[in-house]
């Protein structure tokens, strides 16, 4: 029954995201991954994870440049609710989309963004990342298919 209710949640942002093939123009597809990328980070703010875990393929893989990686979706939206579920919220920085179609896939979308404690007014962000999410168009849904996420300014990695 929950599924349910999380898939009727979802069908506004499914229906007004369009197919891969009618778009034609980049600031079209622009419009679109961004509106998918505010419902999806809407759940992940709000902790509604049976409609987080909707927005991505079962076989997700999620790089962390600190956390190492993520397989399969379960995986990944069990790992939202233990680490950041009423712990960490999530602000797209303004100006920094970037978004580039992969013909035949989808689109990449690029940007940074910035982490928040739920309500704190805290003038200063949490921590500030980078993200590439591959969106992937399959079976008329979009979703994403690989995450990277690393942290550009102080991480410093090992080889």
């Amino acid at each position: 029954m929950k599924y349910l209710l999380a898939l009727l949640c979802l069908l506004p942002i499914i229906a007004t995201a369009q197919p891969l093939d009618k778009i034609k123009t980049p600031e079209e597809l622009t419009k679109v991954i961004t509106s998918l990328d505010a419902a999806l980070f809407n759940a992940y703010n709000t902790c509604d994870l049976p409609k987080f875990a909707a927005f991505f393929t079962d076989d997700i893989e999620f790089y962390h440049d600190q956390g190492g990686i993520t397989l399969g979706k379960e995986n990944l939206t069990e790992s939202i609710k233990n680490n950041i579920c009423g712990k960490v919220t999530r602000e797209l920085l303004a100006g920094s989309r970037q978004v580039h179609p992969m013909n035949g896939i989808g689109a990449i979308d690029m940007g940074t963004h910035l982490f928040h404690h739920p309500g704190k007014d805290d003038t200063e962000p949490l921590g500030e990342g980078k993200f590439i999410h591959l969106w992937r168009y399959r079976d008329g849904a979009w979703k994403v298919a690989r995450i990277y996420s690393y942290d550009h300014k102080t991480h410093k990695p090992r080889l």
